[in-house]
């Protein structure tokens, strides 16, 4: 027999443990206290079959998220990586309250990504981005994904950036199409990440002299003025004469056949098929980065000289890059000494 005032269909099993029972089964065990408001929200949800968007959902607070100077201040590149977690986040969580996710329910979310790594380490990031800006509203009191630890990637999935040897260097240098090579050589003698590639414009170059680079790394933030090699110097010569009409400042320098700028990904596509025709796909684009730096190991940089080009943030970045360029100088001064 129901009691007065109760809800239908609502059952005590035993004391403080409610249950939703209909057609001969217990549908869900109510979490919150009866005539709560929580309560009222999760009988309507099992009633209805529905689930209701609390006020201050995730969805709202991606939205704050997007519209914020924390977003905004955010290179345009991580804001691509992070945009896939949010459009997640809203598919599975959007309609749900921010103040009842736990630590455990991030856990979950990664694990069930935990196929493409990545991925599930961006959405502790994301959550924390969120948080820190609904906190400030008191939507929640603390930040859930504070000390979540990433997944490793495992060791079979771990794909390191083999160096492009001379012969290789060599090979592109001679058969590589124009704007290949101008990417290359933008590759190697910036010594930066390729994401950064695309964002040089005719602006950023200072032809007179030996030639510089200006630019403001996406991952860092660290404004670099860089000294062009003399290969690079050329291929940037070689592709401003080639222009129909002298480019604007603010014209970007790799672009895509219309004159409007390429991105990344397209970057990453054209490469790949010139890698691929030239059989060298087993050379990626960091790979160019790491290149870089070991030619200036080679010429012998140290640390310090290396950072100040590379813009790496510590010393064991760069000695991972230098490490094995300084041990292959060693063994061939050594050998120089053997008798």
């Amino acid at each position: 027999m129901r009691k007065a005032g109760r809800k239908p269909y609502v059952r005590e099993v035993k004391p403080g443990f409610l249950y939703f029972y209909r057609g001969g089964k217990y549908l869900h065990r109510f979490t919150a206290p009866e005539n709560t408001e929580e309560f009222d929200r999760q009988y309507w949800e099992v009633m209805t079959g529905k689930k209701a968007e609390a006020k201050r959902s995730w969805a709202a607070a991606i939205q704050i998220l997007r519209e914020s100077d924390r977003w905004a201040a955010k290179s345009v590149r991580y804001r691509q990586d992070l945009e896939p977690v949010l459009t997640y986040l809203i598919d599975k969580i959007g309609k749900r309250d921010v103040a009842r996710l736990t630590q455990a329910d991030i856990y979950a979310a990664m694990d069930k990504n935990k196929h493409r790594v990545r991925f599930a380490n961006y959405i502790p990031v994301a959550i924390s981005m969120i948080a820190k800006e609904v906190i400030r509203r008191r939507w929640m009191n603390d930040n859930p994904a504070k000390g979540i630890e990433r997944l490793a990637v495992p060791k079979d999935r771990k794909q390191p950036h083999i160096p492009w040897p001379d012969a290789a260097v060599a090979k592109w240098r001679a058969e590589a199409g124009p704007l290949e090579r101008l990417i290359f050589e933008i590759g190697v003698g910036s010594v930066q990440r390729p994401s950064d590639w695309v964002g040089f414009t005719w602006g950023d170059y200072d032809p007179t002299g030996d030639g510089t680079l200006r630019l403001r790394q996406n991952k860092t933030d660290v404004a670099l003025v860089l000294p062009c090699t003399v290969a690079l110097k050329a291929a940037l010569d070689a592709a401003k004469a080639a222009l129909p009409f002298a480019p604007l400042p603010a014209r970007h320098i790799i672009t895509k056949q219309d004159g409007s700028r390429m991105d990344y990904r397209r970057m990453a596509e054209v490469m790949l098929a010139e890698r691929r025709r030239l059989n060298l796909e087993a050379y990626d684009l960091h790979a160019l980065r790491y290149r870089g730096v070991m030619e200036l190991a080679w010429a012998g940089c140290d640390d310090d000289e290396i950072m100040s080009y590379s813009g790496h943030a510590t010393k064991a970045m760069v000695r991972m890059y230098a490490g094995e360029a300084r041990q292959i100088m060693r063994a061939k001064q050594a050998r120089a000494k053997r008798p």
